[in-house]
């Protein structure tokens, strides 16, 4: 108690207590959930154990008549302030990732742009067809600050994002992604147990 005290100030130590109780009382899988957060479809997360996040986390989880979609986060994800999730379908986060502030994924977009049906730009954003793709995050994966994660991606296992990244592509498992859209310049050798360049 005296060392959180010494870390955080008094004020600090006041508010790491009510976000305690708050998490304690209303997610209690988790390890603590910072104050403010804003969580719309509560019964759509599974999982949860262990979770942390920092303040200000959102999840819009979409109900619909016909869907019934779900975020799933495995054991141990840190999420930390600002971070935004989108969910119409389904995301799924694994194992121990690491999400730093400011990162947006959504698994759906406001209009079709691809394929036969195409959105018109003289139609409001907000009226157009919601159209949705799965987002898998691996287990382990490390993703920066600024980081957009756009519907139907999947991150494999230890990947890691660079910060300011826009994900648009699938990124492979022991492989390191930058850029907008972002590309792989790294991978994990297991043979040689290091990172080589691409």
């Amino acid at each position: 108690m005296i060392k959180s005290l010494k870390i955080y100030g008094l004020f600090g130590f006041m508010r790491l207590i009510r976000d305690k109780l708050f998490t304690m009382l209303f997610y209690p899988k988790a390890r603590i959930i910072r104050l403010p957060v804003y969580i719309r479809g509560k019964k759509g997360i599974q999982g949860g154990e262990s979770l942390t996040t920092g303040v200000n986390l959102r999840i819009d989880i979409i109900n619909s008549e016909t869907i019934t979609p779900v975020l799933h986060i495995g054991k141990n994800v840190e999420f930390n302030d600002y971070v935004h999730i989108g969910v119409a379908v389904g995301i799924s986060i694994g194992d121990n990732t690491l999400i730093a502030s400011k990162v947006f994924i959504s698994d759906h977009n406001h209009g079709s742009y691809a394929g036969e049906i195409h959105s018109h730009p003289d139609e409001k954003p907000i009226d157009r067809v919601l159209t949705s793709k799965k987002v898998t995050i691996g287990k382990n994966v490390w993703i920066g600050e600024y980081v957009a994660i756009l519907p139907g991606i999947t991150i494999g296992d230890g990947a890691i994002i660079g910060a300011m990244s826009v994900v648009s592509r699938d990124i492979p498992a022991y492989s390191i992604a930058v850029g907008a859209p972002a590309r792989v310049i790294k991978k994990f050798d297991k043979t040689k147990s290091e990172w080589t360049s691409i």
